[in-house]
C-alpha cells in the first residue's frame, strides 16, 4: 500500500509540474500574440527540396525589422512540456519586445523537418539558404545574427565562413572549436580530447537520435494541419532513463548504445573513426582550413567541457580571417559556470561544491547592444565600452578584462614535479617546485582500467547521471595509490593564473599504450582542494594524429598534453597541486593498455606506469603567472 502510496504522490506531482509548465507557456504565447505575428511550422524550403519546420515571430510593425536566428536539433514544439519550448517562447517575447523578429528552426531530419539528421553531417548550405530565404521576405531588413548555444550554436562557425551577406553577426555560446588544428588542439568535433574519447556523445546520442524511424508527415501535409498535428503529437519521442554510468561502463565501448537499446546508426559510423579519419572533414562543421566572416561576441565557461578549445578557436579567427575588420570585431566572454549556464550566477554563485562569489553579468543586455550595433541603422557604444576579453578570476572572484588572451602580462612560469619516490596519494612526498629537482627520480603507479580513476566534477556536459560538473574537493580521490599529488609549499603571496597551462611529463610503462591524465586544484589551508582543470593525453598519438607510435617497455618517453585553461587567484596560505594518473572515468574512455583498436576490446591489461623528474627528465606544469 505504502509503495501504491508512493508511486501516486510521485505520479501527482509530475502531472502538477508539467501542468505548471503548461500553464507558464500559454501565458507567454498568449502575451507574445497581443505584441507578435506568430506564423509557426512554416517549411523553409531548401536548394535539395528538404523542407525546414520553422517558427517565426515577428513585431506588429509595418516596417521591415532585423532577424534573430536559432537552428537547433531540439525540441521547440510550444504545445509540448519541455525547456526548450519554454525557452524558444521566453527568447521570442525579448526579442520580439526589442524590435527583432525572432526565427527558430529545426535541422533537417528533427522532428517537424524533412530529411535526414546526421550530428555533424547537416549540409552547410542549410544555413546558407536559410539566410537567404530570410532576407527576401518583406518584413525583414535583410539583416540577421544568429543565437544559440552547444548544439544550437555548433553550426554557427561553419556558417559564418560561407560569408552569407545577410548573416551580420553571431553570439555563439558553449560551442566547440570545430575539426582541425585550432591552436595547440587537433580537434574532431569534441569527439576525443587527446586522442581519448569524450564519453559525452555516447549519452547525449542515446536522448536524442531516434530520428531514424519516427513517423513521417504525409508529403503536401498543409501548414494547417502542421500546427493542429504539433499540438497533440510533437515526434518527440523519449529512450528509457538509464543509469547511464552503468551504461558507459558497458565493453566494449562500441556496444554502449545498442546494449541499452538506444539508436547507434550514427554513433556506430562514428565510434571507430580515429583521430585522422578524413571523415571527420565531411560533416557541417567549421574547419581549420575555412575563412571567417562574420563579428562574433563569443560566450565560453570555466567548466566547460571544451573551454581550452573555445578559447583557442577565438584566438584563431582573431588571427586567421582574412578581413582585418573581422579579425577586430571578436569579443569574449568567459563565466565561471557550467556548460550553458551563464545566467545562472547568482550572488553566490557555487560550481560545484566551490562558492565563486557573486558572479552575475548583464548577459542579456551586452548580447542585445552587440545585435543592436550589427543588425541596425543606428551604432550605439558597445565597443566603446565592452572589453575585448571579459573573463571571471576565481579565488579573487571577480570580473576582469584584456585585450587578449592570455592576458598580456601573464608570463609562463615552470613548476616541476619531485619526489622521493612516493607521491602516490595525498599523504606522499610529490611536490611543485619552480626549481629543477637535482636528484632524478620516479614515482610508479599501477592503472589497473577495471577499477579507474572516476570522474569527480570537473569540465563536463551532458553525462546524465554519470557525473556532477564543477569543482568538488578532491582529498576523497586523493586516497587511492594510483593518483600521483604533486603540491607547493603554502603561498607566501598571493598568485594570479590565467591563462593557458601546458604540461610536459616524461613517461614510461610496460604497456604498448596507456593514457596520462591531469587535474590543476587548488588547495586551501583547510585541505579543501577544488580542481580548476583538466586533460588526458593518449600516448600512442604523442607525435601527432596522423600516426600511432607505441611504447616500449621502460623506455622513456616525453609527453606533452594537450593544454588547460582557467583563471584563478591562488590566496596567501593556499597551495597549487596537480593530481597525476592514467584514467578520468567516464569523462574519458577508459585505455585498455592493449595496443589495439580499443573500442572493440572488452579484457583490458593492467599497465605499471611511471613519471621521471630531475634534471635529466624535467617533468613540469607551465602556468601563466599575472605579473
Amino acid at each position: 500500500m505504502k509503495n501504491k502510496t508512493a508511486i501516486l504522490v510521485l505520479l501527482l506531482t509530475f502531472l502538477v509540474s508539467v501542468g505548471t509548465t503548461l500553464k507558464a507557456q500559454s501565458e507567454i504565447l498568449q502575451k507574445l500574440h497581443e505584441i507578435a505575428i506568430v506564423d509557426q511550422k512554416v517549411m523553409m524550403p531548401m536548394r535539395d527540396g528538404v523542407r525546414l519546420a520553422t517558427d517565426i515571430y515577428r513585431p506588429k510593425t509595418g516596417g521591415p525589422v532585423p532577424i534573430i536566428f536559432s537552428r537547433t536539433p531540439y525540441n521547440f514544439n510550444t504545445w509540448q512540456d519541455g525547456k526548450e519550448s519554454t525557452r524558444a517562447l521566453e527568447t521570442a517575447y525579448k526579442m520580439v519586445e526589442q524590435g527583432y523578429a525572432y526565427v527558430v528552426q529545426n535541422e533537417r531530419g528533427r522532428y517537424f523537418s524533412e530529411g535526414e539528421w546526421d550530428i555533424l553531417g547537416t549540409p552547410l548550405t542549410d544555413g546558407y539558404d536559410a539566410f537567404t530565404w530570410m532576407k527576401d521576405q518583406s518584413w525583414s531588413n535583410g539583416k540577421i545574427g544568429t543565437l544559440g548555444c552547444s548544439s544550437t550554436a555548433e553550426w554557427q562557425m561553419a556558417v559564418a565562413a560561407l560569408d552569407h551577406p545577410s548573416h551580420a553577426a553571431m553570439v555563439p555560446q558553449g560551442f566547440g572549436a570545430g575539426v582541425g588544428t585550432v591552436g595547440k588542439f587537433q580537434e574532431q568535433g569534441n569527439w576525443y580530447r587527446g586522442g581519448a574519447e569524450q564519453l559525452l556523445f555516447f549519452s547525449w546520442l542515446y536522448g536524442v537520435e531516434h530520428d531514424k524511424f519516427k513517423p513521417r508527415i504525409p508529403e503536401g501535409a498543409t501548414q494547417e494541419d502542421l500546427i493542429r498535428i504539433s499540438r497533440f503529437y510533437d515526434l518527440g519521442p523519449e529512450n528509457p532513463p538509464v543509469d547511464m554510468l552503468d551504461a558507459l561502463s558497458h565493453l566494449p565501448i562500441q556496444d554502449i548504445l545498442k546494449n541499452i537499446n538506444g539508436k547507434k546508426e550514427i554513433f556506430d559510423g562514428m565510434v571507430t573513426r580515429k583521430p585522422n579519419d578524413p571523415a571527420w572533414y565531411k560533416g557541417g562543421l567549421y574547419h581549420d582550413t575555412m575563412d571567417f566572416g562574420v563579428p562574433s561576441f563569443w560566450f565560453a565557461s570555466w567548466y566547460d567541457v571544451s573551454i581550452s578549445p573555445n578559447i583557442a578557436l577565438f584566438n584563431h579567427v582573431r588571427k586567421n580571417a582574412s578581413d582585418a575588420s573581422i579579425r577586430d570585431n571578436q569579443y569574449l566572454v568567459i563565466a565561471p559556470t557550467l556548460h550553458c549556464a551563464y545566467t545562472r550566477a547568482t550572488e553566490d554563485t557555487r560550481v560545484g561544491e566551490r562558492s565563486v562569489g557573486d558572479a552575475r553579468l548583464n548577459y542579456e543586455e551586452q548580447i542585445m547592444a552587440w545585435f543592436d550595433l550589427w543588425l541596425k541603422d543606428a551604432p550605439n557604444d558597445f565597443k566603446a565600452e565592452t572589453p575585448r576579453v571579459q573573463y571571471y578570476t576565481m579565488g579573487s572572484n571577480k570580473w576582469q578584462s584584456s585585450e587578449e588572451w592570455p592576458p598580456k602580462n601573464a608570463k609562463m612560469t615552470s613548476y616541476y614535479l619531485s619526489s622521493g619516490g612516493n607521491a602516490n596519494t595525498l599523504k606522499g612526498d610529490g611536490v611543485l617546485t619552480t626549481k629543477v629537482p637535482k636528484d632524478n627520480n620516479t614515482d610508479s603507479f599501477t592503472y589497473d582500467p577495471m577499477n579507474p580513476v572516476m570522474s569527480y566534477g570537473g569540465n563536463v556536459c551532458c553525462t546524465g547521471n554519470a557525473i556532477k560538473g564543477g569543482a568538488f574537493d578532491q582529498q576523497v580521490m586523493e586516497e587511492r595509490e594510483d593518483i600521483l599529488v604533486y603540491t607547493t609549499e603554502p603561498l607566501k603571496k598571493g598568485v594570479e593564473v590565467s591563462g593557458f597551462i601546458e604540461t610536459k611529463l616524461y613517461v614510461s610503462s610496460d604497456a604498448k599504450d596507456t593514457d596520462f591524465t591531469i587535474k590543476l586544484i587548488d588547495v586551501y589551508p583547510d585541505g579543501r582542494a577544488y580542481n580548476l582543470d583538466e586533460t588526458i593525453q593518449r600516448v600512442r598519438y604523442r607525435e601527432g594524429y596522423d600516426k600511432e607510435v607505441f611504447m616500449e617497455d621502460g623506455k622513456v618517453y616525453e609527453v606533452n598534453l594537450t593544454p588547460m585553461a582557467t583563471s584563478n587567484y591562488f590566496k596567501e596560505g593556499h597551495s597549487i597541486r596537480v593530481e597525476i594518473s592514467s584514467s578520468n572515468f567516464p569523462r574519458f574512455a577508459r585505455n585498455l593498455n592493449t595496443g589495439g583498436d580499443n573500442y572493440n576490446e572488452k579484457d583490458g591489461v593492467i599497465a605499471n606506469n611511471k613519471i621521471h623528474h630531475g634534471k635529466k627528465q624535467a617533468s613540469e606544469i607551465r602556468l601563466p603567472i599575472v605579473q
